[in-house]
């Protein structure tokens, strides 16, 4: 958090924003980079640009910014007598940010699989599955383009945050390099008519000596916009699920045994989820004979006293889906006016190509509405996971509502899922478009999915979920995917994962402060697994706070209680340091070792590569 900077600090000024607290910082030297920075961004001009890339002038189009403090709202309207379609809308055009090209920066991915980190001139990382590589989603200028937000990191300066407050009608974007800065929304081509005036989303620009405040502070003005779902209470949070355990969506026998073994073995697991392969995508309320019977599989679960779960792709359908040879005309349509191949465009799905529903058919978001209601009245389904969501904001689309964009088009189906599923439901979002799902998933996954492959499959998972930290319990409860104790390592028939390996996935998981789903089969779960398991149960609610996106170290403090992380991501041995709060008794989390009394800082030394620890202290005795 960068405490040897604060110094240069003359003042922090708390204040209390509707829905968080968060920070406005007054540096010392005034008219140095983070004030200079900002001050240049405010001044920066706009830029609209037509579908053929001309550049509309001030008789035609008029964009309008009104900051209060660190908020800006912005409009565009039509000045002229001709109708405009619109490429890019660019609320802040610095030709020339003014910045080292060296500075780091952290930016945030359209879709899940996407975030990167590098530096101005070259983001060194961009997520497992890149939006502009495998989703293929047109970068502006063909310059690199993070979405929704970034982090500028100013060294001793402090950090900068801009972000988009609010995602209701359009995407918000930030394309860079060494030289320039040009912050926009994408209008989709669509057509502005004369005199018309849209409303674009809310901005925020702020600099602080604390990157985790300004991240507070970000997260509580989306819920001002986006008022969250509720989220589910810390002993409801924790679940089975049949992916890695037994492939696919299991069937009656598996899951109905794994519901028994969990209510008498480990009563802290309120959910067993039914995951992907029951049915054939798009088929919604079709379940393959294989598996059994739905019904009696979640009356099954209900009688031990858990709550039945189940998975959902409810934007994507299969070329033989059945949903989509009766109603085409519920799909997002291509330029030859038929469904749209989503392959033709980006990824097309690991079991696609798929086809995509269009939310902004009444008829398609009525057909979703009536899907969930139905789960919910006959299997009694009231956890749901929505996988595939970032195939209902496809680009390069046409709407059925010609006026709508694609975020828009998802949101009207997400919206038509919420009222579906009813009162009190869980709705986890995944796969899904980040900044498109505020206030209509109250979980998220966060990450990549995990797997027994590698050190690398299970360290790439925990690196995305702990930046998204500043999401948990705030945005949604986060979802870091698995916990994955027993099996195959690197595809090694009886090769085990190895213990320090194991203990930094753990670690992740525990560091999250999100959801905890066990994927191992039961048969693999003995007496140590389950003892680890244990450990995971209740989750704290909270992520921990990192001092920088390195992720060496980092803290939950939940008052008289706080939890140390150390990662070494690295295969060498590494030092890390742990700043106590105050003098603490300390203890090894996962073995139980007595640490003894310490205060100040607590050195790890040659923390072996690959691993991590997590120690608990509390307030030492008089």
């Amino acid at each position: 958090m960068k405490t040897h900077i604060q110094r240069f600090f003359l003042a922090v000024l708390l204040f209390v924003i509707p829905g968080g607290v968060g920070v406005q910082t007054v540096s010392a030297e005034s008219g140095k980079a983070d004030v200079d920075f900002l001050a240049r961004l405010k001044a920066a001009p706009t830029r609209v640009e037509d579908l053929e890339g001309k550049v509309l002038g001030a008789e035609q189009v008029k964009v309008e910014r009104i900051w209060s403090g660190e908020l800006c709202e912005a409009s565009i309207t039509n000045v002229g007598k001709e109708p405009v379609k619109l490429k890019n809308i660019i609320l802040f055009d610095m030709a020339a940010h003014g910045l080292n090209p060296a500075t780091p920066v952290y930016g945030e991915g359209f879709q899940k699989l996407a975030q990167s980190t590098g530096s101005l001139d070259q983001l060194s990382w961009r997520g497992p599955y890149p939006d502009v590589k495998h989703y293929k989603i047109p970068e502006p200028d063909g310059l690199p383009t993070v979405y929704g937000m970034m982090t500028i990191d100013l060294d001793r300066q402090g950090y900068v945050l801009l972000g988009f407050t609010s995602c209701k009608r359009f995407i918000g974007r930030f394309s860079f390099d060494g030289k320039q800065l040009r912050i926009s929304v994408d209008p989709e081509g669509l057509e502005l008519a004369p005199g018309e005036t849209w409303k674009l989303e809310e901005f925020i620009a702020v600099a602080g000596s604390d990157r985790n405040l300004l991240l507070d502070q970000l997260a509580g003005r989306i819920n001002h916009n986006h008022p969250p779902l509720p989220q589910p209470p810390l002993d409801k949070r924790t679940g089975w699920c049949t992916w890695y355990g037994v492939g696919g969506a299991g069937n009656q026998t598996v899951i109905s045994e794994a519901a028994k073994f969990f209510s008498e073995k480990l009563p802290e697991v309120k959910f067993i989820q039914i995951d992907e392969g029951y049915t054939l995508e798009g088929n919604l309320l079709d379940v393959h004979a294989g598996f059994g019977d739905m019904k009696a599989t979640a009356e099954a679960i209900s009688a031990c006293g858990l709550l039945p779960a189940i998975w959902v792709g409810p934007f994507v359908a299969a070329q033989k889906s059945h949903v989509l040879a009766e109603h085409p005309d519920w799909f997002v349509q291509g330029p030859d006016g038929k469904p749209l191949d989503s392959s033709k465009i980006g990824f097309g799905g690991w079991k696609g190509p798929w086809w995509c529903l269009d939310g902004s058919n009444p008829a398609a978001s009525q057909y979703l509405e009536e899907v969930f209601r139905t789960m919910r009245a006959k299997y009694g389904f009231t956890y749901f996971k929505l996988d595939a969501n970032y195939w209902g904001a496809i680009h390069s689309g046409k709407h059925f509502d010609p006026k709508a964009t694609r975020v828009e088009a998802y949101r009207r189906g997400m919206e038509a899922v919420v009222r579906g599923a009813g009162p009190g439901a869980v709705i986890l979002g995944c796969n899904a478009p980040m900044w498109p799902s505020f206030g209509l998933v109250n979980a998220m996954r966060t990450g990549n999915d995990v797997s027994r492959a590698s050190f690398r499959s299970l360290s790439g998972p925990a690196k995305e979920n702990l930046l998204r930290g500043w999401q948990n319990g705030k945005l949604w409860v986060s979802d870091p995917d698995c916990v994955l104790l027993n099996g195959d390592y690197e595809k090694k028939p009886g090769q085990k994962i190895p213990e320090n390996v194991l203990y930094f996935h753990v670690t992740a998981i525990h560091a999250c402060g999100g959801l905890v789903l066990s994927g191992d089969k039961i048969p693999d779960l003995g007496p140590e697994q389950m003892r680890i398991l244990r450990k995971l149960v209740p989750p704290t609610g909270k992520s921990a706070r990192f001092d920088s996106v390195n992720l060496e170290t980092g803290v939950t403090d939940l008052g008289d209680v706080q939890y140390y992380y150390a990662f070494n991501w690295s295969d060498a041995p590494a030092d890390r340091t742990l700043h106590l709060k105050q003098r603490s008794h300390l203890k090894n989390y996962w073995t139980d070792e007595d640490l003894g009394d310490h205060e100040g800082d607590y050195i790890l030394k040659a923390l072996p590569g690959q691993s991590a620890q997590l120690i608990v202290a509390q307030p030492a005795k008089p």
